[in-house]
């Protein structure tokens, strides 16, 4: 299988974000993603899909949606809308609602910033996601970049540095996101997570201080969503859009923290009898199961069944033999900055 870099979630001047949709593709090609999946607030904007290009280098710019009820206040539960390709914000009121019309229309949706929690420094409420009762959602935003600062700033000050000096932002998922995650795999649920940049690039002033708050630079070579996909990208639109929506939906990808290193190349199988299964896939295999977890260097790897971990390994390799169903998946962990920090979380593999 081929692999696609991901960078989706992010902002343009159609709602706040800095940076017009040609200007992004710009940024992306000399970042070295592949696709960009950006998703206005509670705008589809039509248009702009298409292949930026420079020289050999391109990158596919799908238009999606972030939509939420702007009448809420505060206004959670934020959907993020792929593959709709038509304007559903006026059904924010009712979520269920929205995400069954998401799946109508051939979309698939992913919970935005499941646990988003305050930040009274700067007057930002807490957004988090509330309407866990809702069901056909295809998943969840695992690991959200900018919402993250919200959870390492512990005031003004703070957020101010990690202005200034974003790489120590990235720890990994919010433990509580990770909780919610398991929690919906175990019970039965087929929940795919993806990483998401979240990126605006807005404009800071303090006094004498003007900074870019995270440029969209800073985004693109961080948190990712690597897929494993059958072809690289072609010429044709409407087929590479489907393949990426589908790779998304089926969970056939995993979250990668490309600072500490490049993440490219991870991959997390399950192999049986006239079997074998990629993260994504459910399996019922008779008799034992090998599951096998290749990184692209040197990592602390945790393997784990239904959220908790069940073997740990330093190296670039990680077996494990089961006979028992349950859900599996890996996270990865490298020292970056004097810290240990989250690096590769994959999609599950469901043994059934």
């Amino acid at each position: 299988m081929e692999e696609l870099t991901i960078n989706l979630h992010m902002h343009t001047t159609y709602s706040d974000g800095s940076a017009t949709h040609k200007e992004l593709g710009a940024i992306a090609i000399k970042s070295g993603v592949d696709v960009l999946l950006v998703t206005d607030h509670n705008v589809f904007v039509q248009g702009v899909d298409g292949y930026y290009q420079n020289g050999r280098k391109k990158v596919l710019l799908l238009a999606c949606e972030e939509i939420h009820d702007q009448d809420r206040d505060p206004q959670k539960n934020h959907l993020l809308v792929f593959g709709a390709n038509r304007e559903l914000s006026q059904l924010a009121d009712d979520t269920q609602l929205l995400i069954d019309a998401v799946q109508a229309a051939g979309g698939i949706s992913f919970i935005a910033h499941p646990v988003d929690p305050s930040m009274p420094a700067f007057n930002e409420t807490d957004i988090s996601w509330e309407s866990w009762d809702v069901t056909g959602f295809t998943g969840i935003e695992l690991w959200n970049g900018f919402s993250e600062l919200k959870s390492v700033a512990k005031g003004k000050w703070d957020a101010i540095a990690y202005a200034f000096f974003p790489n120590f932002i990235p720890h990994g998922p919010l433990a509580k996101t990770l909780r919610h995650w398991d929690e919906l795999t175990t019970q039965g649920q087929r929940v795919v997570s993806i990483g998401g940049s979240d990126a605006h690039a807005q404009h800071f002033s303090m006094g004498p201080l003007h900074r870019v708050i995270f440029p969209y630079e800073y985004h693109f070579s961080t948190i990712n969503t690597h897929a494993l996909v059958p072809s690289l990208l072609s010429t044709d639109l409407a087929q590479d859009r489907r393949m990426v929506f589908d790779t998304l939906a089926i969970g056939h990808c995993f979250i990668g923290n490309d600072l500490p290193a490049p993440t490219h190349g991870f991959r997390f199988s399950a192999h049986s009898e006239n079997i074998n299964a990629i993260m994504g896939d459910e399996i019922a295999p008779q008799g034992s199961v090998t599951l096998q977890a290749k990184l692209p260097s040197p990592a602390k790897t945790h393997l784990l069944k239904n959220g908790r971990v069940i073997k740990t390994t330093d190296g670039e390799l990680l077996t494990y033999i089961t006979d028992e169903p349950g859900v599996y998946r890996v996270e990865a962990y490298r020292y970056f900055l004097g810290k240990l920090r989250g690096w590769i979380f994959s999609n599950p593999i469901y043994i059934r």
